[in-house]
């Protein structure tokens, strides 16, 4: 089954890192992603731009409408994802539980809806 990780931060916590410590921080991510290769668990990861470059468009009454910045005003914004196959929640559990920024957000998992054209 797949599962979205959807991985949420402060996004001061790495503005206050050194390069040194910014490069370290990277590679750690690039290698678990490596991992999750290895694995079989991976599919698919990307890290979004910061939330200042966000457009929120809703459609209301047959009109588009567009808010810069995300929907929500929080601390912790979405930074990324990860979209992952695993054998049930609890190995997608454990698999988000290792993606290094858990360190200083959160990993939202969530399943993936199948849609099927009828």
């Amino acid at each position: 089954m797949k599962y979205l990780c959807l991985v949420y931060f402060d996004g001061t916590v790495l503005d206050k890192m050194s390069e040194t410590e910014k490069i370290a921080f990277d590679n750690e991510s690039l290698a678990y992603d490596e991992e999750l290769q290895r694995s079989g668990h991976f599919i698919a990861a990307e890290a979004l731009e910061s939330v200042k470059s966000a457009v929120t468009v809703r459609m209301r009454n047959g009109k588009i409408s567009t808010t810069d910045g995300p929907f929500t005003e929080t601390k912790e914004q979405l930074g990324g994802f990860i979209l992952i196959e695993a054998r049930d929640l609890n190995d997608a559990i454990q698999v988000a539980a290792k993606i290094p920024l858990a360190r200083f957000g959160g990993i939202e998992v969530r399943p993936i809806w199948e849609l099927e054209k009828k």
